[in-house]
């Protein structure tokens, strides 16, 4: 049995983390990560305590919105929206982590993790646009795609 390496073992964790979602099109995770440890997790979803898109259906299906376009015309903030709030509610730094997330995020979210001041952003999958690329190259955050990790979960029992 191979060990599996650090930056898939926090992609499955946002993987998990996705599974909470409460979009019908994507269900995406997020997680940052400073000197190997978790700081905040976030996934899309209707803000607390709101109906959500599993309760009320999809406004951007109903208005035909492809994805990446019109984000204002959504009950969901992003995974990675909410990995910065988790972050602001608990008083923890951003500063200098690493976000392992599902997907490329959005030039929205792209400004706000640049503000926050990541390092290093790591996914497996890409969103449906790619503008947040040249913001995290002209402010030195460190792009890093990968393959999808397995979906198996090893033990040893």
């Amino acid at each position: 049995m191979e060990r599996l390496s650090i930056d898939d073992y926090f992609l499955k964790i946002a993987s998990v983390v996705a599974e909470r979602s409460t979009c019908l099109r994507h269900h995406m995770g997020a997680i940052a990560v400073r000197d190997k440890h978790i700081l905040t997790t976030g996934y899309n979803g209707a803000a607390a305590g709101l109906k959500d898109c599993l309760e009320l259906g999809c406004l951007r299906d109903e208005q035909g919105i492809p994805s990446g376009e019109r984000h204002e015309i959504c009950r969901a903030i992003h995974a990675e929206q909410n990995v910065i709030i988790q972050a602001a509610l608990h008083g923890v730094s951003m500063e200098g982590c690493t976000i392992y997330c599902t997907h490329t995020p959005c030039v929205l979210c792209a400004k706000m993790l640049v503000n926050a001041r990541i390092k290093r952003f790591v996914s497996f999958g890409e969103y449906s646009d790619d503008v947040f690329r040249e913001l995290f190259r002209e402010a030195g955050v460190e792009v890093e795609i990968r393959g999808r990790p397995s979906d198996r979960i090893g033990f040893l029992d």
